[in-house]
């Protein structure tokens, strides 16, 4: 089968990103002929895609001429909001993407086209190719998209409707796919998220153990310090550093737990495109008394390296699906702190139900992903209170996620292909 994937934003800088360039990888195991268009700026260096046709779209160039649009309003590197679009860049974005799309369907000729998210390029690929099967991928940012602003709101829901089959990663995603966009269950189909096995998995060398389970027995920090396995607990973050990922209320309430517990230390990996959000967080960082350790935006290689130091990862998202990253801490040892997000509870029941992942419940939310300034003190409580859980919790004996890889994924989508 010949496949050809599409984003409109950086592949593997974010979940979407990854669960783009996992897909490649683990549909190039099977053998099937791939295609890949995809978009960057116009100083990134290009990835570099095994056995994969690729066609790049060059944001910040003459006919892109603004950065990379973001399904966040805040992305880990530059980029535009989509609520920002002019007539003027709606049109030179719709024409640079279609541009590089006819090429890559007139040259490889794919039997379907997998889009992710579903948003304005699944849209407008939708409508330019009503003869070939397109497939599109909810990540859950497309569903922020459309309930926050009206950009080109009724196109995308009729090419949406009209999608040959849509994926969610779980219930409460068909559930609003349903209702935002009018799309009969029938057609959508949660299928999961998975993660790389042969990456993420416990340290097998100079390790140390820690409730029974294998740690690294040191690290080393991107400014070139050493760091040993002591008797504290390493807490973890990963993600973009700002306030929709619950970073502040994260460093406020493992300041409380600091007061009960001094043998804590707390690792931050990510960035954030949003410089003065990004300077908030490292002043609020500077306030706290604890040992804090700001790791910048890592490499998968050496984000692995931080699951298997740490011991409690934690991500108190306010608005996601099922973050890609806690399913690979998970598998590399870590207990996990979560948001109490509508279906997340849910999912780890089902899918792995022996799994160390505890959850702070989330107020009623404002817009989504905001949240009261009221109730922030009352969530940072909850926060400090299930991680100070995690960390009593005795976790010795690994829970297994074998089914949870990118293989069964990829599998599941030729099967209905």
């Amino acid at each position: 089968m010949k496949i050809l994937s599409i984003l409109a934003q950086k592949p593997s800088s974010t979940g979407s990103g990854i669960f783009l360039t996992e897909l490649l990888k683990n549909f190039q195991k099977m053998g099937e002929k791939q295609a890949v268009l995809y978009g960057i700026a116009k100083e990134d260096k290009l990835p570099e895609f095994t056995d994969v046709e690729s066609y790049p779209v060059y944001y910040e160039s003459e006919d892109l001429p603004f950065a990379v649009l973001g399904m966040s309003d805040e992305m880990p590197y530059k980029s535009t909001r989509y609520r920002d679009m002019t007539p003027e860049m709606l049109m030179q974005f719709k024409e640079a993407f279609l541009r590089k799309a006819e090429e890559a369907v007139e040259h490889f000729q794919p039997d379907i086209i997998l889009c992710h998210h579903l948003y304005l390029l699944t849209a407008i690929i939708r409508e330019a190719f009503p003869s070939i099967p397109v497939y599109g991928f909810c990540h859950n940012t497309d569903l922020r998209q459309m309930e926050k602003h009206d950009l080109m709101q009724d196109f995308i829901k009729e090419n949406i409707q009209r999608l040959d089959r849509i994926y969610t990663p779980k219930d409460a995603q068909k559930k609003e796919v349903m209702r935002i966009y009018g799309v009969e269950p029938a057609r959508i189909q949660n299928i999961a998220v998975g993660y790389n096995a042969e990456r993420f998995c416990l340290p097998r060398e100079n390790t140390v153990f820690r409730g029974g389970i294998e740690r690294r027995k040191e690290i080393i920090l991107p400014s070139g310090e050493k760091l040993q396995k002591e008797h504290t607990t390493d807490l973890l973050f990963a993600g973009k550093l700002g306030e929709k990922k619950g970073v502040f209320s994260l460093l406020r309430a493992v300041e409380m737990l600091y007061k009960e517990n001094r043998n804590i230390r707390l690792f931050l990996a990510g960035d954030n495109g949003n410089t003065e959000e990004k300077e908030a967080v490292y002043a609020l960082g500077k306030k706290c008394s604890y040992p804090l350790f700001f790791l910048g935006r890592l490499e998968q290689e050496e984000l692995v390296k931080y699951y298997q130091f740490s011991d409690v990862f934690t991500l108190p998202s306010f608005f996601d699906a099922v973050p890609l990253t806690a399913l690979e801490a998970l598998a590399c040892g870590n207990k996990a702190v979560l948001s109490g997000l509508d279906g997340l509870e849910e999912f780890f029941r089902e899918n792995c139900p022996n799994a160390p992942v505890f959850f702070a419940e989330l107020p009623e939310m404002v817009n989504q992903d905001e949240m009261r300034k009221e109730d922030q003190n009352l969530f940072e409580k909850r926060l400090k209170e299930v991680m100070q859980t995690a960390i009593l919790y005795d976790y010795s004996k690994m829970a297994s996620f074998s089914h949870l890889s990118w293989l069964s994924i990829c599998k599941k989508i030729i099967e209905k292909a």
